[in-house]
């Protein structure tokens, strides 16, 4: 059984749980990961329940030895692996700490380098494999009040493209998806309902739709890989 790994996962409504579903229901075997203990098991236990098959890993993104230990856990089955994880980390410039926009960095793009690295040793031996990354709007351009956040997302998108370069002659698929906007899961519901409602159901980005766009990538056959695609509403001011 083909393996992959979703790092970032939390609630069952949000984009890393909706990515390992999908996975699982495809016919692989998904190592959950992420910093939650009781979110990784509920959705394991969603997918046991439609009959896949899942295991759930607490892992740091920013922690060497959690990344590395992730990694030893998929075996020499591995696949696919994906980097979901993130922060949104507002502010203005000049009233941030040097540790807040850090945190950032290290979340965003330092993780995306663990995370992708480990991924690749894994693939390199096979011949084949694919490592995709979830991008966002501050992947491609700065906005005011987030300038830790863009310059973190910024650079992972830049080293996601190195790493395309760098092992697609190998056989090694990198990928990034760009999610320009809110998506409309758990985590607006909950901590911006006034927001969430603002927007209304076709101001937010489709779950499902933001998953098509990482199968899509995954099937995609080596004579005609794409590095990047981008998702947004049909409302959205891009």
């Amino acid at each position: 059984m083909e393996t992959a790994i979703v790092i970032g996962v939390g609630p069952d409504r949000g984009l890393g749980a909706q990515l390992c579903m999908r996975f699982a229901a495809e016919g692989m075997r998904v190592l959950v990961a992420g910093r939650s203990r009781d979110k990784l098991d509920a959705v394991v236990d969603r997918i046991s329940e439609a009959g896949g098959s899942a295991v759930a890993v607490v892992a740091d993104a920013t922690r060497e030895d959690d990344i590395q230990a992730l990694f030893d856990a998929a075996g020499d089955s591995l696949t696919l692996a994906i980097y979901n994880a993130g922060n949104n980390t507002p502010g203005r410039i000049i009233d941030m700490k040097a540790d807040y926009f850090e945190s950032s960095w290290r979340v965003c793009c330092f993780g995306g380098f663990l995370f992708g690295r480990e991924a690749v040793r894994r693939m390199q031996p096979q011949g084949r494999g694919t490592l995709l990354f979830t991008g966002a709007s501050a992947s491609l351009r700065g906005r005011s009040n987030f300038g830790a956040f863009n310059s973190s997302k910024a650079a992972l998108r830049t080293l996601a493209q190195a790493m395309a370069k760098e092992y697609g002659p190998e056989g090694i698929h990198v990928g990034h998806v760009v999610v320009d906007g809110a998506i409309g899961g758990e985590k607006i519901m909950t901590l911006l309902p006034q927001y969430a409602e603002r927007l209304g159901e076709d101001g937010m980005i489709h779950i499902e739709g933001i998953v098509d766009g990482f199968v899509f990538l995954h099937r995609q056959p080596k004579r005609a890989w794409t590095f990047e695609i981008d998702v947004r509403t049909s409302k959205e001011n891009w």
